[in-house]
């Protein structure tokens, strides 16, 4: 088995914080005014700024999530590599109890993300293609449990020699 290896998509999560903070300025324009408009303005500014805080925190945490599953070394690599640094998160396959898949958002106002949940012996959980970090194919439950089951082949298959 070759090594699995999936990258987030940056620049979607970018134009995402970028819509956000044009939205929230545009709403903050908008009711700039709130102390005449009456409650629904003063609603309209509030929810304004907080979707530029929103969408400025989301282009400043900006970078690419590279998942690399290794069938040899018997480990999962998540590198998280952004403006300010680089993290390494390293999970081995016998830490791994279960794994499960979870989600963010509602199927009815279509901001459903699907990730998997890598539950540890210690009784942790660690969840894998995080929602926000807009892997391809992660809107898409069918997808994800793909990606649950190929894991799973990987964690259950023998240790590889060479």
């Amino acid at each position: 088995m070759e090594p699995w290896v999936s990258r987030s998509r940056p620049g979607v999560q970018l134009a995402v914080g970028i819509g956000l903070v044009a939205v929230g300025s545009l709403l903050i324009w908008q009711t700039r005014d709130f102390t005449s408009g009456g409650g629904n303005a003063l609603a309209g500014f509030l929810l304004g700024l907080l979707l530029l805080v929103i969408g400025a925190a989301s282009m400043l945490v900006s970078g690419t999530q590279t998942v690399t599953v290794d069938p040899r070394k018997r480990l999962i690599e998540i590198r998280d590599s952004r403006s300010i640094g680089t993290k390494l998160t390293v999970i081995a396959f016998r830490q791994v109890a279960g794994i499960s898949v979870g989600n963010l958002g509602k199927r009815s106002n279509f901001t459903n993300m699907y990730y998997l949940v890598l539950h540890l012996n210690d009784g942790r959980e660690y969840p894998l293609f995080a929602p926000g970090r807009f892997f391809a194919g992660a809107s898409d439950c069918n997808v994800v449990e793909g990606w649950r089951t190929r894991l799973q082949e990987y964690i259950a298959s023998p240790p590889l020699r060479g």
